[in-house]
């Protein structure tokens, strides 16, 4: 047993608690830590293991593997600046091993010692309700003032024919693979399945990428545009506008045949080795008790109000659960407003509009408020300005300058949205959440000082972009020309 896992011991027949938090992951363990430590008594109820999907399936083994992905690409990439590496060895098993390594470092932060300590009564189980106000787990009934569930998602599966007679991964399995893969086949060309599909390909795997759709539906085309170019150069056989018909085991053995359909009529079987599904993911609410506890389930989402209250006001829903973006810190947001509604009584709401995204691809795409179709469908006088990274001289030395910025706002300069795609979007986008969530104006960024040279530079210049015209215009030179004859 790891530090992270909670050992089943036989619990109390009878608990009772303030707050009785259901699901370990990102949202629960805050809400869980943060009561306690204000004084509340707490019960955390977990059937897996500790730290949810975000520590041992989602967020850290997926970015210690682009980070693994990073390192193998740069021997291509060196060429550009004149230094010439031997081309990479990959060892899947050593590489599965750093994986391991450092969701164990990370592990104690989230384990069970950890809560205990803080006060937090942990219990392994699986939780149920049996009324609409007492929770059954195992052979405990536990009663509490207020519950939060926090269950989170797993992968939705397709109903593709054949794929219950073939071998497939997830992002709950791929990253313990040990063996070499020679084709990856991804199912999926959202976040999960674009950032898996370059990391393999760049750890030397040949990798064709199916999406019905486009690539990254939700983002921003023109921001798109710089990931679809990036996955291509890295060799990805991208197929945009198709859907899998079926799949089936291949002739040769260890092999797995796709037949695929695009919307122009055309059919084809692209073989692989490995099959990836990324088609998105689904909350965790079956087998609850929640219609004996009287929560509504709306599509297999538990229904919230802006406050996460449930169609039963002494039950919370937070994260994915809840059916909104499946992202750690969106559960980590709800979080806190629960805490301030349960502990504080203050009427905290979700704000959907301050949600920021990453795809940590490279380069990575970033986004926080309105897309431009959004903002041009809610207001008049929207306006956009948009820079190239070959604006940016940090940009320049790094060869990294295949990237945008676009900016979403009204006449006024009052900032609707934000998009980046470029070296280090993630952390460019920083300034711009300050920026949004304490509703200043663009002027606020346009008049920064920032060190030379830095990519972050780029966020001052498409800000001062925006007030060039009236800055620079007629009117402006007039009143200097006027001042100079004083002078």
């Amino acid at each position: 047993m790891t530090d992270h896992e909670i050992a089943e011991t036989t619990p109390p027949s009878e608990l009772s608690a303030d707050i009785c938090v259901i699901g370990a992951g990102a949202g629960g363990l805050t809400v869980a830590a943060g009561a306690a430590q204000l004084g509340a008594r707490v019960i955390l109820v977990e059937s897996g293991a500790m730290g949810g999907d975000c520590l041992n399936h989602g967020c850290i083994p997926s970015k210690s593997l682009l980070a693994a992905a990073h390192v193998a690409a740069l021997a291509p990439r060196a060429r550009q600046f004149g230094i010439r590496f031997v081309p990479p060895e990959i060892d899947r098993a050593a590489l599965a091993g750093h994986i391991q390594d450092v969701i164990a470092g990370i592990a104690p932060h989230d384990s069970v010692a950890r809560f205990e300590g803080l006060g937090v009564t942990v219990l392994k189980g699986h939780a149920k309700f049996t009324a609409p106000d007492i929770l059954s787990v195992r052979a405990a009934r536990i009663t509490a003032k207020r519950y939060v569930i926090a269950t989170g998602s797993r992968p939705s599966i397709p109903p593709i024919p054949g794929l219950d007679q073939v071998s497939y991964h997830t992002n709950e399995t791929i990253f313990g693979e040990t063996a070499p893969i020679d084709h990856l086949l991804v199912i999926g060309g959202g976040p999960i399945g674009v950032e898996l599909a370059q990391a393999q390909a760049r750890l030397g795997a040949k990798v064709t990428l199916v999406e019905l759709a486009r690539l990254l539906p939700k983002d921003d085309p023109d921001l798109v545009g710089c990931v679809r170019r990036a996955l291509i150069a890295d060799g990805i056989d991208l197929r945009e506008g198709s859907g899998v018909v079926r799949v089936a085991n291949g002739s040769a053995p260890g092999t797995i045949d796709l037949h695929i359909a695009d919307n122009l009529g055309g059919s084809e079987v692209v073989r692989g080795t490995h099959l990836l599904i990324a088609v998105g993911r689904r909350p965790v609410t079956e087998d609850l008790g929640l219609d004996i506890a009287g929560v509504e389930v709306v599509k297999g989402a538990i229904k919230v109000d802006r406050r996460l209250r449930t169609s039963n006001k002494r039950i919370y829903a937070i994260g994915d659960c809840a059916g909104g973006p499946a992202f750690t810190h969106v559960a980590g947001y709800h979080a806190g407003i629960v805490l301030r509604n349960i502990l504080f009584r203050l009427p905290a709401r979700v704000n959907a509009d301050l949600i920021p995204w990453v795809t940590f691809s490279e380069p990575e795409l970033a986004q926080i408020g309105l897309s431009e179709s959004a903002a041009r469908a809610r207001f008049r006088d929207v306006r956009v300005e948009q820079l190239a990274f070959t604006a940016n001289d940090r940009a320049r030395t790094e060869l990294r300058t295949d990237g945008l910025i676009k900016i979403v706002l009204r006449a006024n300069g009052h900032i609707l949205g934000v998009g980046i795609a470029g070296p280090q979007a993630g952390e460019l986008l920083a300034p711009w959440c300050l920026a949004m969530a304490r509703r200043l104006k663009l002027s606020a960024v346009a008049g920064l000082l920032l060190p030379y040279p830095t990519l972050s530079e780029i966020s001052k210049r498409v800000a001062g972009n925006f007030y060039a015209p009236r800055l620079f215009g007629a009117g402006v030179r007039a009143i200097v020309r006027g001042l100079l004859r004083l002078a």
